[in-house]
């Protein structure tokens, strides 16, 4: 019995090992597209353009993967790097003429409402990715710091692609470095001025109370200072920029 169970365990771990390995394959143009186009959060979507070919094909491959096959959180890091890079290809469609995320709507459907997102159920919409799977399926309210909305005042794009193994790291790393940016969080008059992502999505946190706990998680030592001594936990959301991410 003991034997089957080691051969068991032997047999799992291999098959999650190979998986991670073909998913680092999988994702080895994407990770590509992201060294030479993204820094820093800013991309250079004049240089992505030039590489879009590339970039269908990874989207191409991703359209190819059965979820269902992955592991919990390479499944995870596989829809986050769906949502970015149909979010790239998205600006891509309409890049140079666009100057926010916005004009890739119009008056009757927002830009994430649009169903061009190709996967292997069919084809949906990346609100359909972040709020049909990402948020009930994973309820990981650090997800708002990796997915990337194009815009100047979401959390920066991530310069290479999510990965199950690392994925728990990643995601402190996102959140840490949104927080702790003090163009998004700063104290005035007492009060704490936090992302507007944190309103929008304030129950995903666990509303106000939650929203300061989170924050106070992630805070580098000169905010974590300034929240213990704050007097009262007040929270205001700063104005969100939807300029397009770009040089």
């Amino acid at each position: 019995m003991a034997g089957r169970i080691v051969a068991a365990l032997c047999a799992l771990a291999f098959f999650f090992t190979a998986a991670a390995s073909r998913a680092a394959d999988r994702d080895a143009p994407y990770a590509a597209l992201l060294a030479a186009h993204v820094a820093d959060g800013v991309v250079d979507y004049a240089g992505l353009k030039k590489d879009e070919a590339t970039l269908d094909n990874y989207l191409a491959a991703l359209a190819a993967v059965d979820p269902a096959a992955l592991s919990g959180p390479e499944r995870f890091a596989y829809y986050i790097n769906v949502y970015n890079a149909w979010t790239l290809k998205l600006i891509l469609e309409h890049y140079p003429g666009i100057r926010s995320i916005k004009d890739a709507g119009n008056l009757f459907r927002s830009p994430w409402q649009r169903a061009f997102v190709r996967l292997r159920a069919g084809t949906v919409s990346l609100d359909d990715v972040e709020h049909g799977i990402l948020r009930p399926q994973f309820h990981d309210p650090r997800v708002h710091f990796a997915v990337n909305c194009a815009s100047k005042s979401c959390p920066p794009l991530a310069g290479a692609p999510y990965a199950g193994a690392t994925l728990d790291a990643a995601l402190d790393a996102a959140a840490r470095a949104c927080i702790n940016n003090p163009a998004n969080t700063f104290f005035k008059d007492g009060t704490l001025h936090v992302s507007r992502i944190f309103d929008w999505y304030g129950e995903d946190f666990g509303g106000p109370e939650g929203v300061w706990r989170f924050i106070r998680r992630y805070a580098a030592p000169p905010l974590a200072a300034a929240m213990d001594a704050a007097g009262r936990h007040e929270l205001a959301y700063t104005p969100y920029d939807w300029s397009l991410n770009g040089r």
